[in-house]
Formats: structure tokens, C-alpha cells, sequence
């Protein structure tokens, strides 16, 4: 089995400028760097947890789909949080329940003191199964 580097057009300039790929395809087996609440189109930050949640999401799903898979084939995300007790992590749940509605997969939610840019609320890191969902 060859190793496929995984990098939709929108995320070519964090490849080339930070040498990381968007993902790694392995087989069927698909891991996904760590995606951020910003509108790669644009380098905008979303304003509040919602929004960068669901960029953080949207993101995770561009980079599946190049990598021939979707979001219900995910088998396990971890997420980085600036904060785990207040409102934003009720905010992120309500999120990541309409991207993930059902057949949830393994989540570790870890807080952090800091994440890439000060803006940023949220990291989501995932690993998918290519085919393996219901979709």
C-alpha cells in the first residue's frame, strides 16, 4: 500500500508554506490534520465558537471529500478547546451534532491554552475509514 498526501487546492498554501499535508490516505484509512475556524477563501476567522466550529467542519469535510471519503465515514475526532466549561463547548456540541447526527464516532476533547492564532477557538483532528459509513 502506497502512502497518498492528501491537499485540496484551497489548503495548497498551508502545504507549501508549512509542509503538512491536509491529509494522509493510507489504504482506506484516512487521517486528517487539524482544521481551524477559518474561511480558507477569504483567511477569515469566524466570529464566536458557532461559526468557527461549523468552518472548522466545513473544512474537515473539503479535505475528506478529496480524500474519497465523508464525514460519516469519520471513526474518530479529537478536538482542541480554549474552553471546556463555559458556553463554547455547549455551542461546539450543538455544531458537531448536526455534522455528525448519528453512528457518533470516538471523541476526545482536549483543552489547550493556546491554539495556532490567538483567534482561534477550536482545532478538529479526525480519522475516517474510507467507505465505512452509512452514507
Amino acid at each position: 500500500m502506497k502512502r497518498q498526501m492528501i491537499n485540496p487546492s484551497e489548503a495548497r498554501e498551508l502545504y507549501d508554506r508549512l509542509h503538512l499535508s491536509s491529509a494522509t490516505r493510507v489504504g482506506d484509512m484516512i487521517w486528517v490534520s487539524g482544521q481551524v475556524g477559518m474561511d480558507r477563501a477569504t483567511n477569515t476567522v469566524g466570529q464566536g465558537m458557532e461559526a468557527q466550529a461549523r468552518l472548522a467542519f466545513e473544512n474537515l469535510k473539503t479535505v475528506l471529500e478529496a480524500a474519497g471519503a465523508t464525514m460519516a465515514d469519520i471513526v474518530e475526532i479529537m478536538t482542541f478547546h480554549l474552553d471546556m466549561e463555559g458556553s463554547d463547548i455547549q455551542e461546539f456540541v450543538k455544531v458537531k451534532d448536526e455534522y455528525l447526527p448519528s453512528d457518533y464516532p470516538s471523541w476526545t476533547g482536549v483543552g489547550v491554552t493556546q491554539l495556532a492564532r490567538p483567534e482561534f477557538k477550536i482545532e478538529i483532528r479526525a480519522i475516517a475509514v474510507a467507505g465505512c459509513g452509512a452514507d
